[in-house]
């Protein structure tokens, strides 16, 4: 009789241990966000790690081998810095530096090449097409008509003279005549000239945004591992490297666009 009490009081008795043992809510959520910063520095020290194991087969292998490239989640690291933001950065430049080669290194004079032309005035900076209508009269001849605005006709013409397009453009009123000029030899060179001045420029723009990007990592070393900083300052590196590529590679290829046959 006394066995067959005990065994209905199991349950119960159970119950009660686990009722004991189960933490609170409230504790639960006071503590959980240690932990989960915790479990973010542990992921990244494991990558960490694997390059670190990897670097070392690398290194066995022989001289001659390229090591792997970081890759880091970047949702691990967003406490210490915005990876994707420093990347999209890097990508407005590379954007600007394209936009750059658009607007200044056009071989020959057109109608397209005249619209991007930025106009000073007295009431702000604007393109050329806002201001007056550009059209083709001949092979040889551009115009463009400046009656919507008359008083901006002489900051046309300077902006047309500074284009570095090589263009000498006549004014007749409110027209302005723009012969389009024989490419040359020298042309081409002055805008193959030009085009590494630009990317030159993209790749200076280029380093302070790294340069910010280190800055913002330095301020979480009290915080995070040595390891992990680092590693995030090789991603970043690494990013730098991988546009710079990009940029010579435009720059190649526009070099030989604009030193090919005349």
């Amino acid at each position: 009789m006394a066995l067959r009490c005990v065994h209905r009081l199991n349950p119960l008795i159970s119950a009660s241990l686990l009722v004991m043992a189960r933490p609170s809510l409230r504790t639960i959520k006071g503590n959980i966000a240690p932990f989960l910063f915790a479990h973010r520095q542990c992921e990244v020290q494991k990558t960490v790690l694997t390059r670190s194991l990897a670097t070392k087969k690398s290194k066995a292998k022989g001289k001659g081998h390229t090591q792997s490239k970081v890759n880091i989640n970047t949702s691990l690291v967003e406490d210490i810095i915005g990876l994707e933001e420093v990347k999209e950065e890097m990508q407005v430049v590379m954007e600007s530096l394209k936009e750059d080669f658009s607007k200044n290194l056009s071989i020959r004079s057109s109608p397209g090449a005249l619209e991007s032309i930025t106009v000073t005035t007295k009431d702000g900076k604007f393109p050329l097409n806002q201001l007056g209508q550009i059209s083709v009269k001949s092979h040889q001849l551009l115009i463009v008509n400046m009656t919507d605005f008359p008083e901006c006709t002489a900051a046309a013409v300077k902006a047309l003279q500074e284009s570095r397009m090589n263009l000498n453009p006549e004014v007749d009123g409110t027209v302005i005549r723009v012969p389009v000029p024989k490419v040359t030899r020298e042309h081409r060179e002055n805008l193959a000239k030009l085009a590494k001045q630009l990317t030159n420029k993209g790749k200076d723009s280029l380093r302070k945004v790294r340069s910010s990007a280190m800055a913002e990592v330095k301020k979480s070393k009290s915080m995070v591992s040595e390891d992990i900083i680092r590693l995030i300052e090789k991603q970043i590196q690494q990013m730098v490297d991988d546009t710079v590529a990009e940029m010579d590679k435009q720059l190649a290829t526009k070099t030989k666009e604009l030193l090919g046959s005349e």
